[in-house]
């Protein structure tokens, strides 16, 4: 069974930073996409970024210049800093791999638990 764990949400001011992790577990062999998602009170869930294997990176316009996806692939986890934060950012984020390869085959469309980010003076 595969696993993604997200840590590091909480309570920030507005302007402050937040690192969040998600480490992915059980038996994986590779993983080529990993990313973010939020969603918001009373909202859809929506892309934040995704990073893949190789080092690519995609973003959502509302995060650019702001936020940055990375990845350690030999911990087979990934991070999103979070800098310059707004109250719009008051979400829950989650951690997702469309596919995570494991010695007992694929896993599609993986998600975190999810973890709280509340942006509030």
């Amino acid at each position: 069974q595969v696993q993604l764990v997200e840590s590091g949400g909480g309570l920030v001011q507005p302007g402050g930073s937040l690192r969040l992790s998600c480490a992915a577990s059980g038996s994986i062999l590779g993983i080529n996409t990993m990313g973010w998602y939020r969603q918001a009170p009373g909202k859809q869930r929506e892309l934040v970024a995704t990073t893949t294997s190789d080092g690519s990176t995609k973003y959502a316009d509302s995060v650019k210049g702001r936020f940055t996806i990375s990845r350690d692939n030999a911990k087979n986890t990934v991070y999103l800093q979070m800098n310059d934060l707004k109250p719009e950012a008051t979400a829950v984020y989650y951690c997702n791999a469309p596919i995570v390869a494991t010695i007992k085959g694929a896993y599609h469309k993986v998600w975190g638990q999810g973890t709280l980010v509340t942006v509030s003076s």
